[in-house]
């Protein structure tokens, strides 16, 4: 399995069967899955989606949105629960526009889920648990 580090952004190698043993990464010494999401940048997103076989799921926000910090404890929970099975980002559409046009982020909150590099799914809006709980399961899996 490839990760990206959430901190230095170099792809490691991990085998399937360990990354339920907190891997570290293998230049900087960063967890290659921390328990809560990580924070992006128009430069990061890139390089961290290519760098990750896991599903990526990136919550598009803002600190002004009053929505945007309804669904952030949820995604925090969300991303302690599928550690291992997805890794989650958020990406603040003030300081990084030109990530927020590239996704046509009209709106937020906005969730997108990625697998290899792609775009599978998103959530638009500030939804209850359950339906961000459902897909995670369908694409974590």
């Amino acid at each position: 399995m490839l990760l990206a580090c959430p901190s230095c952004l170099t792809t490691n190698r991990v085998p399937d069967a360990r990354l339920d043993d907190d891997p570290v990464c293998g230049r900087c010494g960063a967890a290659l899955l921390p328990p809560q999401p990580v924070a992006l940048s128009d430069a990061d997103l890139p390089r961290y989606l290519a760098g990750t076989e896991l599903p990526v799921v990136v919550d598009f926000w803002a600190a002004w949105c009053g929505p945007c910090r309804i669904i952030a404890p949820i995604l925090d929970q969300l991303a302690t629960e599928y550690s291992g099975k997805a890794k989650v980002a958020k990406l603040d559409v003030d300081a990084n526009i030109r990530t927020a046009t590239r996704f046509n982020v009209r709106s937020i909150p906005m969730v997108i889920f990625f697998k290899d590099g792609k775009v599978v799914d998103q959530v638009i809006g500030a939804v209850p648990r359950p339906v961000l709980e459902e897909k995670f399961k369908k694409h974590a899996a």
